[in-house]
Protein backbone atom coordinates (compact mmCIF):
# COMPACT_ATOMS: atom_id res chain seq x y z
CA UNK A 1 0.00 0.00 0.00
CA UNK A 2 1.51 3.38 -0.98
CA UNK A 3 2.21 5.77 1.87
CA UNK A 4 -0.03 8.79 2.08
CA UNK A 5 1.74 12.13 1.70
CA UNK A 6 0.64 15.70 1.75
CA UNK A 7 2.21 18.92 0.53
CA UNK A 8 3.36 21.40 3.17
CA UNK A 9 3.98 25.06 2.36
CA UNK A 10 7.41 25.94 3.73
CA UNK A 11 8.33 29.22 2.08
CA UNK A 12 7.76 31.93 -0.49
CA UNK A 13 10.30 33.45 -2.83
CA UNK A 14 10.21 37.22 -2.46
CA UNK A 15 12.80 38.61 -4.88
CA UNK A 16 16.21 38.17 -6.46
CA UNK A 17 19.28 38.89 -4.32
CA UNK A 18 22.56 39.85 -5.97
CA UNK A 19 23.77 38.88 -9.44
CA UNK A 20 24.58 35.17 -8.96
CA UNK A 21 21.06 33.73 -8.69
CA UNK A 22 20.42 34.28 -4.99
CA UNK A 23 16.75 34.49 -3.99
CA UNK A 24 15.37 36.02 -0.80
CA UNK A 25 12.86 33.81 1.02
CA UNK A 26 10.00 34.29 3.44
CA UNK A 27 10.00 31.14 5.57
CA UNK A 28 6.82 29.39 6.75
CA UNK A 29 8.66 26.81 8.83
CA UNK A 30 10.10 26.92 12.32
CA UNK A 31 12.80 24.46 11.29
CA UNK A 32 14.64 25.89 8.24
CA UNK A 33 17.78 23.89 9.06
CA UNK A 34 15.83 20.67 8.47
CA UNK A 35 13.67 21.83 5.55
CA UNK A 36 16.26 23.83 3.61
CA UNK A 37 19.22 21.46 3.34
CA UNK A 38 21.29 21.08 0.16
CA UNK A 39 19.50 18.67 -2.17
CA UNK A 40 16.02 19.42 -0.78
CA UNK A 41 13.43 19.35 -3.57
CA UNK A 42 10.52 21.80 -3.60
CA UNK A 43 7.36 21.81 -5.70
CA UNK A 44 6.68 25.28 -7.07
CA UNK A 45 3.32 27.04 -6.93
CA UNK A 46 3.44 29.57 -9.74
CA UNK A 47 0.97 30.97 -12.31
CA UNK A 48 0.12 28.59 -15.16
CA UNK A 49 1.92 30.83 -17.68
CA UNK A 50 5.19 30.78 -15.71
CA UNK A 51 8.16 28.91 -17.23
CA UNK A 52 8.36 27.11 -13.84
CA UNK A 53 4.76 25.80 -13.93
CA UNK A 54 4.60 22.09 -13.06
CA UNK A 55 8.29 21.93 -12.12
CA UNK A 56 10.29 21.26 -8.99
CA UNK A 57 13.44 23.01 -7.87
CA UNK A 58 16.44 21.68 -5.90
CA UNK A 59 18.27 23.68 -3.24
CA UNK A 60 22.03 24.13 -3.59
CA UNK A 61 22.54 26.25 -0.48
CA UNK A 62 20.77 28.45 2.07
CA UNK A 63 22.70 31.43 3.39
CA UNK A 64 21.76 34.13 5.86
CA UNK A 65 22.38 37.81 5.08
CA UNK A 66 21.56 40.33 7.82
CA UNK A 67 19.21 37.80 9.39
CA UNK A 68 17.33 37.11 6.13
CA UNK A 69 17.43 33.74 4.33
CA UNK A 70 18.78 33.69 0.78
CA UNK A 71 18.53 30.50 -1.26
CA UNK A 72 20.58 29.31 -4.20
CA UNK A 73 18.89 26.70 -6.42
CA UNK A 74 20.19 24.36 -9.12
CA UNK A 75 19.68 25.87 -12.58
CA UNK A 76 19.25 29.42 -11.28
CA UNK A 77 22.64 30.94 -12.02
CA UNK A 78 21.95 34.64 -12.44
CA UNK A 79 19.65 37.46 -11.42
CA UNK A 80 17.48 37.17 -14.55
CA UNK A 81 16.67 33.52 -13.80
CA UNK A 82 16.07 34.34 -10.14
CA UNK A 83 13.59 37.10 -11.06
CA UNK A 84 11.42 34.57 -12.94
CA UNK A 85 10.76 32.85 -9.60
CA UNK A 86 9.57 35.93 -7.68
CA UNK A 87 6.46 35.23 -5.56
CA UNK A 88 6.62 31.46 -6.09
CA UNK A 89 5.43 29.35 -3.14
CA UNK A 90 7.66 26.45 -2.07
CA UNK A 91 6.03 23.14 -1.05
CA UNK A 92 7.55 19.88 0.20
CA UNK A 93 6.22 16.33 0.47
CA UNK A 94 5.51 15.20 4.03
CA UNK A 95 4.14 11.95 5.41
CA UNK A 96 0.51 12.68 6.24
CA UNK A 97 0.89 11.28 9.76
CA UNK A 98 4.29 12.81 10.48
CA UNK A 99 4.66 14.81 13.67
CA UNK A 100 5.96 18.37 13.68
CA UNK A 101 8.51 17.59 16.38
CA UNK A 102 7.09 20.25 18.70
CA UNK A 103 4.49 19.76 21.44
CA UNK A 104 2.47 22.87 20.60
CA UNK A 105 2.82 22.96 16.80
CA UNK A 106 0.58 21.48 14.14
CA UNK A 107 0.53 21.35 10.39
CA UNK A 108 -2.38 23.10 8.68
CA UNK A 109 -3.68 19.81 7.27
CA UNK A 110 -3.92 18.41 10.82
CA UNK A 111 -6.13 21.31 11.95
CA UNK A 112 -8.45 21.68 8.96
CA UNK A 113 -11.70 19.83 9.59
CA UNK A 114 -11.36 19.65 13.39
CA UNK A 115 -14.49 20.34 15.39
CA UNK A 116 -14.30 23.58 17.39
CA UNK A 117 -15.64 23.39 20.96
CA UNK A 118 -16.59 26.27 23.24
CA UNK A 119 -17.62 25.26 26.76
CA UNK A 120 -17.94 21.68 25.46
CA UNK A 121 -20.42 22.68 22.73
CA UNK A 122 -19.59 22.56 19.02
CA UNK A 123 -19.51 26.01 17.38
CA UNK A 124 -18.11 24.95 13.98
CA UNK A 125 -15.18 23.39 12.13
CA UNK A 126 -11.73 24.67 11.20
CA UNK A 127 -11.86 25.58 7.49
CA UNK A 128 -8.26 26.78 7.08
CA UNK A 129 -5.32 28.44 8.84
CA UNK A 130 -4.30 31.94 7.76
CA UNK A 131 -0.65 32.81 8.39
CA UNK A 132 -0.30 36.54 8.94
CA UNK A 133 2.81 38.46 10.01
CA UNK A 134 1.47 39.22 13.50
CA UNK A 135 -0.09 35.82 14.27
CA UNK A 136 -1.90 32.86 12.76
CA UNK A 137 -5.69 32.83 12.53
CA UNK A 138 -8.05 29.85 12.50
CA UNK A 139 -10.86 30.37 9.98
CA UNK A 140 -13.85 28.58 11.49
CA UNK A 141 -17.02 27.79 9.56
CA UNK A 142 -19.97 28.28 11.89
CA UNK A 143 -23.65 27.59 11.25
CA UNK A 144 -24.80 30.87 12.84
CA UNK A 145 -22.21 33.51 11.77
CA UNK A 146 -20.55 32.05 8.69
CA UNK A 147 -16.76 32.32 8.83
CA UNK A 148 -15.23 33.50 12.10
CA UNK A 149 -11.51 34.30 12.36
CA UNK A 150 -9.98 33.31 15.70
CA UNK A 151 -6.44 34.31 16.74
CA UNK A 152 -4.46 31.07 17.11
CA UNK A 153 -2.93 31.98 20.49
CA UNK A 154 -2.91 29.96 23.72
CA UNK A 155 -5.18 32.44 25.54
CA UNK A 156 -8.00 31.87 23.02
CA UNK A 157 -7.15 28.36 21.75
CA UNK A 158 -5.97 26.57 24.90
CA UNK A 159 -6.25 22.99 23.57
CA UNK A 160 -5.81 21.12 20.31
CA UNK A 161 -6.51 17.38 20.41
CA UNK A 162 -5.69 15.86 17.03
CA UNK A 163 -6.59 12.34 18.22
CA UNK A 164 -10.04 13.45 19.43
CA UNK A 165 -10.52 15.70 16.39
CA UNK A 166 -11.20 18.81 18.43
CA UNK A 167 -9.97 22.34 19.06
CA UNK A 168 -11.09 24.05 22.27
CA UNK A 169 -11.62 27.80 22.16
CA UNK A 170 -12.22 30.38 24.92
CA UNK A 171 -12.96 33.48 22.85
CA UNK A 172 -14.01 36.88 24.11
CA UNK A 173 -17.74 37.60 24.13
CA UNK A 174 -19.06 38.59 20.75
CA UNK A 175 -16.70 36.53 18.60
CA UNK A 176 -19.20 33.73 17.99
CA UNK A 177 -22.43 35.59 18.79
CA UNK A 178 -23.88 38.98 18.14
CA UNK A 179 -23.03 41.33 21.00
CA UNK A 180 -25.99 42.50 22.98
CA UNK A 181 -27.48 45.75 21.81
CA UNK A 182 -26.13 48.34 24.24
CA UNK A 183 -27.41 51.38 22.41
CA UNK A 184 -29.62 53.79 24.32
CA UNK A 185 -33.31 53.71 23.52
CA UNK A 186 -34.51 56.58 21.41
CA UNK A 187 -36.14 59.37 23.36
CA UNK A 188 -39.01 61.35 21.97
CA UNK A 189 -38.85 65.08 22.59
Amino acid sequence: MPRETTQLRVGRITKAHGLKGGIKLELYTDDPDRRFTPGAVFTLQVPDDSPWAGKTITLDELRWYNGHPVAFFEGVGDRTAAETLARAILWVEQDADAETGEDDAWYDHQLVGLEVLRDGVSVGRVARVDHLPAQDLLAIDTPSRGEVLVPFVAAIVPAVDIAAGTVTVTPPTGLFEDPEDTSRPETIS
